[in-house]
């Protein structure tokens, strides 16, 4: 009766691999229960979510061939193109979609940019990323989420989309995306390893909190209607100093190293690994989220029926 803080499967947005190069759903080895799917076994997918009462999902997309450019990125039969498309053919308005906006899954040097030698050139990037958010809008998608942490995405972003009358579209930003050592299994399960250097030049210093605020306040002066703090658990205290300053919708990125040591834990007999999830994720919504984007949301869901019934 006295709980400040209630998690409610409302609050959750569950990411999905969709993979161009297989023919069945393959588990992520280190993601126990998380999925690459083909496009065409999408729909089975997100019908038990949308059963789950999960409102909304994010997709990543990988794609069978990868060059220097991105060219797999923004074409009509592309596959995140293709997935949306199938999604909101499906299940139209019962499950919100929004695709990720980055390059690192298409590029063959694994960055979130355009390359020159070894170096991510940031204002040549700004139009692919552009071009990528119209063709996912075109397919369908509800709301495009720029992930690459390149100066200005938001402004190209959205001048893109109003430029072609997608002026409806919303954009959910990583404005404070760290460079995180936490990211290893979802770069297993999206193929998007770097071929050399790091990703340190254009993602966040762990240990900088006012030059992130810096980077949000850009971000909603430049159009977000979302702004995300990643990772989500390690950086509580980002995620609510941005809550209480902008007053904004935010959300958080519990992120798949965050998901996966609780699970290996949990293999170990060491935790008992369904409470602490959720008091992991009680702890992201205590800390201000709007929306939690988690691999756990599945099974928060299923836990949080059985306990109702």
């Amino acid at each position: 009766m006295l709980a400040e803080t209630e998690l409610n499967i409302s609050d959750f947005v569950y990411p999905l691999f969709v993979d161009e190069s297989i023919q069945s759903p393959v588990e992520v080895p280190s993601m126990p229960g998380v999925h690459r799917f083909p496009v065409d076994s999408l729909i089975g997918e997100v019908s038990d979510l949308c059963e789950l009462g999960i409102p909304a999902v994010i997709l990543f997309g990988i794609p069978s061939q990868k060059d220097g450019t991105g060219a797999h990125a923004w074409g009509h039969g592309d596959v995140v193109q293709r997935a949306v498309r199938k999604v909101k053919h499906e299940f139209d308005d019962e499950i919100y979609v929004i695709t990720d906006v980055c390059l690192c899954e298409y590029m063959d040097h694994g960055h979130c940019g355009i390359v020159e030698g070894e170096q991510v050139l940031n204002d040549p990037t700004l139009e692919l990323l552009g071009r990528i958010a119209v063709s996912h809008v075109e397919a369908g998608s509800d709301m495009v989420a720029p992930s690459g942490m390149m100066d200005g995405m938001v402004r190209a972003i959205r001048s893109s989309l109003d430029g072609e009358g997608y002026s409806d579209a919303g954009i959910m930003s990583y404005a404070a995306k760290y460079a995180s050592s936490l990211y290893g299994p979802f770069r297993d399960a999206a193929d998007s390893g770097y071929a050399f250097g790091d990703r340190s030049s254009y993602q966040m210093n762990p240990a900088n909190v006012d030059e992130a605020l810096r980077e949000v306040e850009l971000d909603i002066g430049e159009g977000a209607d979302i702004v995300m703090v990643k990772p989500a658990l390690t950086y509580l205290d980002m995620l609510y100093r941005v809550k209480e300053r902008f007053r904004v919708p935010t959300a958080a990125y519990h992120v798949s190293g965050e998901y996966s040591m609780v699970k290996a834990a949990e293999r170990l007999g060491w935790i008992d690994g369904e409470r602490v999830m959720h008091e992991v994720l009680l702890s992201i919504k205590r800390a201000g989220a709007d929306i939690i984007i988690s691999y756990a949301a599945k099974e928060f869901s299923k836990l949080s029926r059985e306990e109702s019934v």
